[in-house]
């Protein structure tokens, strides 16, 4: 039996090809369902505390009958305040159970983020940058033992 956590994103198509990205989209979505199990009834703002970590905080941005935009971020402060690292904006397709980052910032303030960020930079173009970091990111959230929830 595979974990889902050792199945690498895109592998069962050409990486960089649209079945691809769609194949990375999936696996977000079920990510994403793995921390965040009630995203569809949420709405409003929400914070994840963990031992060890940072804060993660969602806000449901715009909802409508197939999909959820939301943010997710861990927040630091910066020279000019408190900063939004990654900024991750991601909308997800209840109805076909995708889920896509649409933004992401350039720069981060963490470690890890930094690292994936460059790691990811010279082969992937902006999408898949974007997904593959949010890949990573939620499986390391799910790792760290993040869990969103109504309250």
């Amino acid at each position: 039996m595979l974990l889902e956590k050792t199945i690498i994103a895109g592998s069962f198509s050409r990486p960089r090809s649209f079945v691809g990205l769609m194949s990375l989209y999936e696996e977000n979505f079920q990510r994403i369902n793995r921390l965040i199990p009630e995203l569809r009834r949420l709405d409003g703002c929400y914070r994840s505390r963990v031992a060890g970590d940072c804060d993660l905080y969602l806000e449901i941005l715009e909802r409508s009958r197939y999909t959820i935009t939301f943010s997710l971020s861990y927040f630091f402060e910066g020279d000019n305040g408190r900063v939004a690292d990654p900024d991750l904006k991601i909308r997800a397709y209840l109805d076909g159970q995708l889920a896509e980052a649409m933004s992401l910032t350039g720069t981060h303030e963490h470690a890890e983020l930094r690292r994936l960020a460059r790691a990811h930079r010279a082969e992937l173009n902006v999408r898949w940058h974007r997904n593959i970091m949010l890949n990573k990111w939620l499986d390391y959230l799910l790792d760290r033992g993040h869990l969103l929830l109504e309250q």
